[in-house]
């Protein structure tokens, strides 16, 4: 027996491939439509992490684009609060590097000043700075006249205090 001899392919393959092809052609519309769905699903859940990683907009509704103008600014803000704890960190290493200069200095006047005491001069160990004041070797050179009061460093620099 063969199908289709008369030209006339009502049962035969013809059909078959068509509906085949046919099939396969649903599977892949179904396939990228799941694909796309997906897609769409991560950029909306990326959204909304992006609406909840700023101050402003957490728990409120806010469009796409409301929420990239936001995060923007708060990008922006972080950038210039980052630049601004930056350079009071570099503030406050030159101020640590010139304590322990003072610090040195004070350690090599104190032994200086053990070696005089042990080769005691005529004049007590006492030295007039440049402003004119007596001072002691022991004093690191204050012209400070009070000892109970410590001394400010006179490049110290104030830190602003920003509520978080």
């Amino acid at each position: 027996m063969r199908l289709g001899s008369s030209g006339d392919d009502t049962c035969g393959t013809g059909n078959l491939l068509k509906r085949n092809l046919w099939g396969e052609g649903a599977d892949k519309r179904a396939h990228h439509n799941a694909l796309e769905r997906k897609r769409r699903d991560h950029i909306k859940d990326s959204f909304h992490s992006l609406r909840d990683s700023v101050p402003s907009l957490q728990g409120e509704k806010a469009s796409r684009a409301q929420i990239l103008d936001k995060a923007t600014e708060y990008i922006q803000y972080m950038r210039r609060k980052n630049h601004t704890h930056q350079q009071d960190i570099d503030d406050l290493k030159r101020q640590n590097a010139l304590l322990e200069q003072q610090v040195r200095a004070l350690e090599k006047a104190r032994s200086s000043a053990q070696l005089q005491a042990n080769y005691p001069s005529t004049d007590n160990s006492l030295y007039t700075n440049p402003k004119g004041s007596t001072i002691s070797a022991f004093d690191g050179g204050s012209d400070s006249s009070s000892d109970s009061e410590p001394e400010e460093p006179q490049s110290r620099k104030k830190l602003r205090m920003e509520a978080s």
